[in-house]
Protein backbone atom coordinates (compact mmCIF):
# COMPACT_ATOMS: atom_id res chain seq x y z
CA UNK A 1 0.00 0.00 0.00
CA UNK A 2 1.42 3.34 -1.04
CA UNK A 3 2.17 6.12 1.39
CA UNK A 4 0.49 8.64 -0.94
CA UNK A 5 -2.77 6.65 -0.92
CA UNK A 6 -2.92 6.63 2.87
CA UNK A 7 -2.13 10.35 3.06
CA UNK A 8 -4.79 11.10 0.45
CA UNK A 9 -7.44 9.23 2.46
CA UNK A 10 -6.49 11.04 5.68
CA UNK A 11 -6.63 14.48 4.00
CA UNK A 12 -9.90 13.61 2.27
CA UNK A 13 -11.44 12.44 5.54
CA UNK A 14 -10.37 15.68 7.23
CA UNK A 15 -11.47 18.08 4.49
CA UNK A 16 -14.49 15.98 3.41
CA UNK A 17 -14.19 17.55 -0.01
CA UNK A 18 -12.43 16.21 -3.13
CA UNK A 19 -11.54 19.67 -4.41
CA UNK A 20 -10.01 20.89 -1.14
CA UNK A 21 -8.13 17.62 -0.71
CA UNK A 22 -6.75 17.91 -4.24
CA UNK A 23 -5.53 21.46 -3.62
CA UNK A 24 -3.88 20.52 -0.33
CA UNK A 25 -2.15 17.54 -1.94
CA UNK A 26 -1.20 19.57 -5.02
CA UNK A 27 -2.94 17.14 -7.33
CA UNK A 28 -6.24 16.79 -9.22
CA UNK A 29 -9.70 15.69 -8.13
CA UNK A 30 -9.65 12.66 -10.47
CA UNK A 31 -6.37 11.57 -8.86
CA UNK A 32 -7.94 11.79 -5.39
CA UNK A 33 -10.99 9.79 -6.57
CA UNK A 34 -8.72 7.20 -8.18
CA UNK A 35 -6.71 6.72 -4.98
CA UNK A 36 -9.87 6.31 -2.91
CA UNK A 37 -11.22 3.78 -5.40
CA UNK A 38 -7.93 1.85 -5.27
CA UNK A 39 -8.13 1.66 -1.48
CA UNK A 40 -11.73 0.46 -1.58
CA UNK A 41 -10.80 -2.18 -4.13
CA UNK A 42 -7.89 -3.28 -1.98
CA UNK A 43 -9.98 -3.57 1.19
CA UNK A 44 -13.04 -4.92 -0.64
CA UNK A 45 -15.49 -2.50 0.95
CA UNK A 46 -16.83 1.03 0.77
CA UNK A 47 -14.85 3.50 2.87
CA UNK A 48 -16.95 6.61 2.22
CA UNK A 49 -20.38 7.76 1.17
CA UNK A 50 -20.04 10.54 -1.34
CA UNK A 51 -22.86 12.52 -2.81
CA UNK A 52 -23.26 15.91 -4.47
CA UNK A 53 -22.94 17.78 -1.18
CA UNK A 54 -22.28 15.23 1.55
CA UNK A 55 -19.15 13.18 2.26
CA UNK A 56 -19.13 10.81 5.21
CA UNK A 57 -17.00 7.84 6.17
CA UNK A 58 -18.50 4.41 6.54
CA UNK A 59 -17.83 2.46 9.75
CA UNK A 60 -15.11 0.64 7.82
CA UNK A 61 -13.74 4.00 6.68
CA UNK A 62 -13.54 5.23 10.30
CA UNK A 63 -11.47 2.14 11.23
CA UNK A 64 -9.19 2.65 8.24
CA UNK A 65 -8.78 6.35 9.08
CA UNK A 66 -7.70 5.59 12.65
CA UNK A 67 -5.21 2.96 11.52
CA UNK A 68 -3.84 5.15 8.68
CA UNK A 69 -3.33 8.10 11.05
CA UNK A 70 -1.42 5.89 13.48
CA UNK A 71 0.68 4.33 10.70
CA UNK A 72 1.53 7.69 9.12
CA UNK A 73 2.44 9.14 12.50
CA UNK A 74 4.79 6.21 13.17
CA UNK A 75 6.32 6.48 9.72
CA UNK A 76 6.88 10.24 10.05
CA UNK A 77 8.41 9.78 13.48
CA UNK A 78 10.71 7.07 12.13
CA UNK A 79 11.79 9.23 9.21
CA UNK A 80 12.52 12.17 11.51
CA UNK A 81 14.44 9.95 13.90
CA UNK A 82 16.56 8.43 11.14
CA UNK A 83 17.13 11.84 9.58
CA UNK A 84 18.19 13.31 12.92
CA UNK A 85 20.53 10.38 13.61
CA UNK A 86 22.05 10.70 10.15
CA UNK A 87 22.62 14.43 10.46
CA UNK A 88 24.04 13.96 13.93
CA UNK A 89 26.64 11.60 12.50
CA UNK A 90 27.41 13.89 9.60
CA UNK A 91 27.42 17.28 11.26
CA UNK A 92 29.32 19.34 11.19
CA UNK A 93 31.11 18.59 7.94
CA UNK A 94 34.65 19.77 8.64
CA UNK A 95 36.43 21.01 5.53
CA UNK A 96 39.94 22.41 5.42
CA UNK A 97 41.36 24.41 2.53
CA UNK A 98 44.31 26.60 1.65
CA UNK A 99 43.74 30.23 0.64
CA UNK A 100 43.91 29.48 -3.09
CA UNK A 101 40.92 27.14 -2.76
CA UNK A 102 38.84 29.19 -0.31
CA UNK A 103 39.06 32.21 -2.63
CA UNK A 104 38.13 30.37 -5.84
CA UNK A 105 35.77 27.38 -6.03
CA UNK A 106 35.07 26.68 -2.34
CA UNK A 107 31.96 28.96 -2.26
CA UNK A 108 30.49 26.93 -5.13
CA UNK A 109 31.03 23.68 -3.22
CA UNK A 110 29.39 25.07 -0.09
CA UNK A 111 26.37 26.20 -2.12
CA UNK A 112 26.04 22.73 -3.66
CA UNK A 113 26.20 21.00 -0.29
CA UNK A 114 23.61 23.33 1.24
CA UNK A 115 21.32 22.67 -1.73
CA UNK A 116 21.71 18.91 -1.32
CA UNK A 117 21.38 18.97 2.50
CA UNK A 118 19.80 22.27 3.60
CA UNK A 119 20.32 21.61 7.32
CA UNK A 120 23.96 20.59 6.98
CA UNK A 121 26.36 22.64 9.07
CA UNK A 122 29.78 23.16 7.54
CA UNK A 123 32.89 24.18 9.45
CA UNK A 124 35.51 25.62 7.08
CA UNK A 125 39.11 25.92 8.24
CA UNK A 126 41.46 27.99 6.06
CA UNK A 127 45.10 27.23 6.82
CA UNK A 128 48.38 26.06 5.33
CA UNK A 129 49.01 22.57 3.97
CA UNK A 130 50.97 21.28 6.97
CA UNK A 131 48.34 22.22 9.61
CA UNK A 132 45.55 20.83 7.42
CA UNK A 133 47.31 17.50 6.95
CA UNK A 134 47.99 17.31 10.68
CA UNK A 135 44.36 18.18 11.42
CA UNK A 136 42.85 15.44 9.27
CA UNK A 137 45.31 12.90 10.69
CA UNK A 138 44.14 13.82 14.20
CA UNK A 139 40.51 13.35 13.14
CA UNK A 140 39.72 17.08 13.37
CA UNK A 141 38.86 17.42 9.64
CA UNK A 142 36.89 15.24 7.23
CA UNK A 143 38.09 16.60 3.90
CA UNK A 144 41.00 18.89 3.00
CA UNK A 145 42.23 20.67 -0.12
CA UNK A 146 45.91 21.55 -0.01
CA UNK A 147 49.23 20.84 -1.76
CA UNK A 148 50.17 17.42 -0.36
CA UNK A 149 48.21 14.15 -0.18
CA UNK A 150 47.61 12.32 3.08
CA UNK A 151 49.42 9.04 2.63
CA UNK A 152 48.31 7.29 5.81
CA UNK A 153 46.14 4.19 5.85
CA UNK A 154 42.43 4.97 5.91
CA UNK A 155 42.66 8.05 3.70
CA UNK A 156 42.11 8.57 0.00
CA UNK A 157 43.55 11.34 -2.15
CA UNK A 158 42.99 12.70 -5.63
CA UNK A 159 44.07 15.72 -7.65
CA UNK A 160 41.27 18.28 -7.57
CA UNK A 161 42.73 20.71 -10.12
CA UNK A 162 45.83 22.55 -11.30
CA UNK A 163 46.46 26.28 -10.95
CA UNK A 164 48.72 28.31 -13.20
CA UNK A 165 51.48 30.04 -11.23
CA UNK A 166 52.72 33.49 -12.19
CA UNK A 167 55.34 35.92 -10.94
CA UNK A 168 53.52 39.15 -10.13
CA UNK A 169 54.40 42.56 -8.79
CA UNK A 170 53.28 46.16 -8.62
CA UNK A 171 53.72 48.25 -11.79
CA UNK A 172 55.60 50.73 -9.59
CA UNK A 173 58.24 48.07 -8.95
CA UNK A 174 58.56 46.11 -12.19
CA UNK A 175 58.60 46.91 -15.91
CA UNK A 176 55.58 45.25 -17.57
CA UNK A 177 57.31 45.28 -20.98
CA UNK A 178 60.52 43.67 -19.83
CA UNK A 179 61.26 39.94 -19.92
CA UNK A 180 63.05 38.96 -16.73
CA UNK A 181 65.66 36.21 -16.41
CA UNK A 182 65.81 34.03 -13.31
CA UNK A 183 68.88 35.95 -12.11
CA UNK A 184 67.04 39.27 -12.53
CA UNK A 185 64.08 37.92 -10.53
CA UNK A 186 66.46 36.78 -7.80
CA UNK A 187 67.84 40.30 -7.50
CA UNK A 188 64.37 41.68 -6.67
CA UNK A 189 62.80 41.55 -3.19
CA UNK A 190 60.63 38.45 -3.03
CA UNK A 191 57.59 37.82 -0.85
CA UNK A 192 57.35 34.08 -0.29
CA UNK A 193 55.51 31.60 1.87
CA UNK A 194 57.39 30.31 4.93
CA UNK A 195 60.42 28.08 4.46
CA UNK A 196 59.64 24.34 4.35
CA UNK A 197 56.05 25.08 3.29
CA UNK A 198 54.90 23.43 0.02
CA UNK A 199 54.63 26.78 -1.83
CA UNK A 200 58.17 27.67 -0.80
CA UNK A 201 59.33 24.23 -1.92
CA UNK A 202 58.01 25.09 -5.38
CA UNK A 203 59.84 28.44 -5.48
CA UNK A 204 63.23 27.36 -4.10
CA UNK A 205 64.13 24.94 -6.96
CA UNK A 206 63.14 27.63 -9.46
CA UNK A 207 66.22 29.62 -8.43
CA UNK A 208 68.45 26.72 -7.40
CA UNK A 209 68.17 25.02 -10.80
CA UNK A 210 69.33 28.23 -12.47
CA UNK A 211 72.10 28.67 -9.86
CA UNK A 212 70.62 32.01 -8.83
CA UNK A 213 70.59 33.24 -5.25
CA UNK A 214 67.40 34.89 -4.06
CA UNK A 215 68.62 36.63 -0.94
CA UNK A 216 65.93 39.29 -0.42
CA UNK A 217 63.22 37.00 0.91
CA UNK A 218 60.32 37.95 3.15
CA UNK A 219 58.17 35.09 4.43
CA UNK A 220 54.42 35.28 5.05
CA UNK A 221 51.90 32.52 5.74
CA UNK A 222 48.85 34.29 4.26
CA UNK A 223 48.05 34.57 0.56
CA UNK A 224 45.93 37.66 1.19
CA UNK A 225 48.74 39.36 3.08
CA UNK A 226 51.18 38.49 0.30
CA UNK A 227 48.86 40.01 -2.31
CA UNK A 228 48.60 43.23 -0.30
CA UNK A 229 52.37 43.40 0.13
CA UNK A 230 52.80 42.95 -3.63
CA UNK A 231 50.28 45.71 -4.36
CA UNK A 232 52.16 48.03 -2.02
CA UNK A 233 55.37 47.37 -3.95
CA UNK A 234 57.31 45.49 -1.26
CA UNK A 235 58.40 42.80 -3.70
CA UNK A 236 57.40 40.21 -6.28
CA UNK A 237 55.83 36.83 -5.60
CA UNK A 238 54.89 33.59 -7.32
CA UNK A 239 51.17 32.93 -6.73
CA UNK A 240 48.24 31.34 -8.57
CA UNK A 241 47.09 33.66 -11.35
CA UNK A 242 43.42 32.90 -10.72
CA UNK A 243 43.66 34.38 -7.22
CA UNK A 244 44.78 37.81 -8.49
CA UNK A 245 42.64 38.23 -11.63
CA UNK A 246 40.86 41.22 -10.15
CA UNK A 247 44.11 42.93 -9.11
CA UNK A 248 45.58 42.37 -12.57
CA UNK A 249 42.47 43.70 -14.30
CA UNK A 250 42.64 46.83 -12.10
CA UNK A 251 46.36 47.22 -12.88
CA UNK A 252 47.20 46.92 -9.20
CA UNK A 253 49.44 43.98 -10.10
CA UNK A 254 51.19 42.95 -13.28
CA UNK A 255 52.17 39.45 -14.36
CA UNK A 256 55.89 39.46 -15.08
CA UNK A 257 57.24 38.21 -18.38
CA UNK A 258 59.88 35.63 -17.53
CA UNK A 259 62.32 33.39 -19.39
CA UNK A 260 61.40 30.45 -17.13
CA UNK A 261 57.82 29.74 -16.13
CA UNK A 262 56.78 28.39 -12.77
CA UNK A 263 55.26 24.89 -12.87
CA UNK A 264 51.51 24.68 -12.15
CA UNK A 265 50.34 24.09 -8.61
CA UNK A 266 48.38 20.89 -8.01
CA UNK A 267 45.53 21.11 -5.50
CA UNK A 268 45.21 17.75 -3.74
CA UNK A 269 42.08 16.58 -1.96
CA UNK A 270 42.32 14.06 0.87
CA UNK A 271 39.49 12.61 2.90
CA UNK A 272 38.77 10.05 5.56
CA UNK A 273 37.53 6.86 3.93
CA UNK A 274 37.06 4.69 7.01
CA UNK A 275 33.99 6.35 8.61
CA UNK A 276 30.62 7.44 7.16
CA UNK A 277 31.88 6.46 3.74
CA UNK A 278 28.64 7.00 1.79
CA UNK A 279 28.31 10.56 3.07
CA UNK A 280 31.96 11.46 2.40
CA UNK A 281 31.73 9.98 -1.08
CA UNK A 282 28.70 12.18 -1.73
CA UNK A 283 30.65 15.23 -0.57
CA UNK A 284 33.59 14.27 -2.80
CA UNK A 285 31.28 13.96 -5.81
CA UNK A 286 29.97 17.46 -5.15
CA UNK A 287 33.53 18.72 -4.75
CA UNK A 288 34.52 17.30 -8.14
CA UNK A 289 31.44 18.88 -9.71
CA UNK A 290 32.18 22.25 -8.08
CA UNK A 291 35.73 22.19 -9.44
CA UNK A 292 34.55 21.19 -12.91
CA UNK A 293 31.95 23.98 -12.93
CA UNK A 294 34.54 26.53 -11.81
CA UNK A 295 37.02 25.40 -14.46
CA UNK A 296 34.30 25.63 -17.12
CA UNK A 297 33.55 29.26 -16.12
CA UNK A 298 37.18 30.33 -15.85
CA UNK A 299 39.95 30.87 -18.38
CA UNK A 300 41.31 27.34 -19.04
CA UNK A 301 44.84 28.77 -19.03
CA UNK A 302 44.44 29.67 -15.35
CA UNK A 303 42.84 26.57 -13.83
CA UNK A 304 42.14 23.14 -15.24
CA UNK A 305 41.02 19.75 -13.86
CA UNK A 306 43.67 17.52 -15.41
CA UNK A 307 47.37 17.87 -16.12
CA UNK A 308 48.29 17.37 -19.81
CA UNK A 309 49.84 13.92 -20.34
CA UNK A 310 53.23 15.39 -21.22
CA UNK A 311 53.38 17.14 -17.86
CA UNK A 312 52.97 14.05 -15.70
CA UNK A 313 50.21 12.09 -14.04
CA UNK A 314 47.73 13.29 -11.46
CA UNK A 315 47.26 11.45 -8.21
CA UNK A 316 44.75 8.65 -8.70
CA UNK A 317 41.83 8.18 -6.35
CA UNK A 318 43.41 5.45 -4.27
CA UNK A 319 43.84 4.53 -0.65
CA UNK A 320 47.62 4.48 -0.93
CA UNK A 321 48.95 7.02 -3.45
CA UNK A 322 52.47 6.55 -4.70
CA UNK A 323 54.86 8.11 -2.22
CA UNK A 324 56.91 9.45 -5.08
CA UNK A 325 54.22 12.02 -5.86
CA UNK A 326 54.54 13.84 -2.56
Amino acid sequence: MRDIDMRTFVVLARTRHFGRAARELNTTQPAVSSRLAALEADFGCRLAHRGDRDFTLTPEGEKVLARFEAMLHDMDSLRQSLRSDTLARREPLRIGAIDSVSSTWMPGLIDMLHTAIPDLRIDLTVDGTKPLVQGIRRGELDLIFCLHPVLDEGFRSYTACFLEMVWAGSPQLIDPDRTYTVAELAALPIISFPRNSPPFQMIAPFFHDAQALASKLTSCNSLYAIVNLLIDGFGIGAIPTVTIRREISQNLLVALKVTKRMPPMAIIASYQASTDQDFIQMVVRHAKTAVADYCARTDPALVWPELPPRSGQAISDTAEPSRGIA
